[in-house]
Formats: C-alpha cells, sequence, structure tokens
C-alpha cells in the first residue's frame, strides 16, 4: 500500500470538512487570546480569499500548518475589513412604538 496516495476532494466542502478539526482548534486558541468573534468559518474565509486563492497543489499538511502558524493579527485585521464593507443598514424595529417615546 502506497502511503503516499493523494487524497482527492471532489468540492471545496469536502476540503473544509477535513480540516474542520484544525479550524475548531485554532478559533479555540484565537477565543482564549479574547478574539471570541472569530469562528472557523471566518479562519477559512481569510485563507481560502487570501494565501489558498491561487495556490496549485496544496497538500492537506500544509493546509493544516496554514491554519495553527498564521498571525492572529491578520485573520483579525480580514475580518474587519470584511465587516466593513458590508451594507450596514439603520432599522426601526417594531418593539417600541412611537407613543412610548417622549421627549422632555
Amino acid at each position: 500500500m502506497d502511503d503516499n496516495q493523494d487524497i482527492v476532494f471532489n468540492s471545496l466542502q469536502e476540503l473544509y470538512l477535513r480540516i474542520k478539526p484544525a479550524l475548531s482548534a485554532r478559533k479555540s486558541e484565537l477565543n482564549r487570546k479574547g478574539l471570541s468573534y472569530i469562528t472557523e468559518e471566518d479562519i477559512w474565509n481569510y485563507f481560502k480569499e487570501n494565501k489558498w486563492k491561487n495556490a496549485t497543489n496544496l497538500n492537506l499538511h500544509e493546509m493544516v500548518s496554514d491554519v495553527f502558524n498564521v498571525d492572529e493579527v491578520l485573520i483579525d485585521d480580514y475580518l474587519k475589513n470584511k465587516l466593513n464593507q458590508q451594507n450596514r443598514t439603520l432599522y426601526f424595529n417594531n418593539e417600541i412604538s412611537e407613543d412610548d417615546v417622549h421627549e422632555e
């Protein structure tokens, strides 16, 4: 049996599920460092949109190594940049009626 046989993923979802344990471990580490708002999905998206975007022939062990060794500042900056790009809308919910608001 050849131990160097390549693992082939049929979709990005399959690849994501394969490295999700590494993403979860890294998320836990970031949470302990006070970055509790960063999720597995944020870490995945950071790599997918940056480091792995134009990469070819990536090895699973290299991807896992990337996840564990990336500077958390890069992920944090990426996420903050993404949040700044989102369209934020002012909205009013129906919990407070106009009759409940009084000017003094």
